[in-house]
């Protein structure tokens, strides 16, 4: 079974972890612009960052036979640095229309202060002027009162919830996410927070409509096999096949598809692998044989 995790910070992961979500399955991967665990000094730094995403990150991913897609935004978090905020915001405007961008994301609120509302609703507007989905962060803390507040502000902005992922859910959200209509992303986290066997439990009451699950693994401690973790442990609950490819697979492909810039034909088709490639000059090998595979390997069955 192909697998797609629709959140994971892939520029803090090593080339191993490419090669080992590769033979896990995973073959496609969206990665939301995030924070460096540090506050950044200017908004021209976004810049680099941006093009990373949709440069050498997208070739890195490809080296390992996975599609690397992304979405760009100003995440909560630096939304309360008032000295950066508009200059990263005109450039978000900029790079919403670069290939392999198929959202504004992650956006949402972390300490849903009046800052994050004024920030949050200037990105879902300019989501709606471009076109694209918006892929929401909830905070992690006050969970349930800060999602009802997303939802309202996204009503109120009359952001589409067919374009609305709504991620980091867990069982005190997902009833009113998916009363909303939008599609509700989980994040499985090693050892805290939402784990496989709570997600088992929410699919056995919910069922796999508009339902994705992901990593969101990062600089911290994360794990990036998260996804085909949680496919295992819904396989081993007797959850059908059908319903974890809907998940794992088939709903992530379906909500960012509605960019326009993912094919969901062009994912049916292993990514060759040919690490003989460079990048403006440069590779992923350190002296190593390359790599070389016209129909790239994986346990798509």
């Amino acid at each position: 079974m192909k697998l797609f995790d629709p959140h994971i910070h892939m520029t803090s992961r090593t080339t191993d972890d490419y090669a080992a979500m590769r033979r896990a399955g995973i073959v496609a991967v969206t990665e939301p612009a995030f924070w460096l665990g540090q506050p950044r000094t200017h908004a021209g730094s976004f810049e680099d960052y941006f093009l990373s995403l949709i440069g050498w990150e997208r070739f890195r991913a490809s080296q390992f036979g996975i599609r690397h897609f992304c979405t760009l935004g100003l995440n909560p978090k630096e939304a309360n640095t008032p000295d950066i905020v508009d200059g990263v915001l005109e450039l978000v405007d900029l790079y919403l229309e670069k290939e392999g961008v198929v959202a504004v994301g992650e956006i949402g609120y972390d300490d849903m202060s009046p800052a994050e509302d004024d920030i949050l609703a200037r990105q879902v507007e300019m989501a709606k002027n471009h076109g694209l989905p918006v892929m929401i962060h909830t905070p992690h803390r006050d969970k349930k009162a800060g999602t009802r507040r997303t939802l309202d502000l996204l009503r109120e902005a009359g952001m589409p919830p067919h374009l609305t992922l709504i991620d980091h859910n867990n069982e005190l959200t997902l009833e009113m996410v998916l009363e909303s209509g939008c599609w509700a992303g989980h994040t499985i986290y090693p050892g805290s927070k939402m784990d496989e066997p709570r997600m088992v439990g929410l699919v056995q009451a919910f069922g796999p409509e508009r339902i994705m699950v992901n990593s969101s693994a990062d600089w911290g401690i994360s794990d990036p096999l998260k996804v085909p973790k949680t496919a295992q442990a819904m396989r081993d609950a007797s959850i059908a096949e059908e319903a974890i490819e809907t998940i794992v697979w088939r709903n992530p492909i379906a909500f960012y598809a509605q960019s326009g810039r993912l094919d969901p034909a062009e994912l049916e088709i292993p990514l060759p692998v040919d690490q003989r490639l460079l990048f403006e000059g440069n590779t992923v090998l350190r002296g190593q044989t390359p790599t070389v595979e016209m129909a790239a390997a994986g346990s798509d069955g």
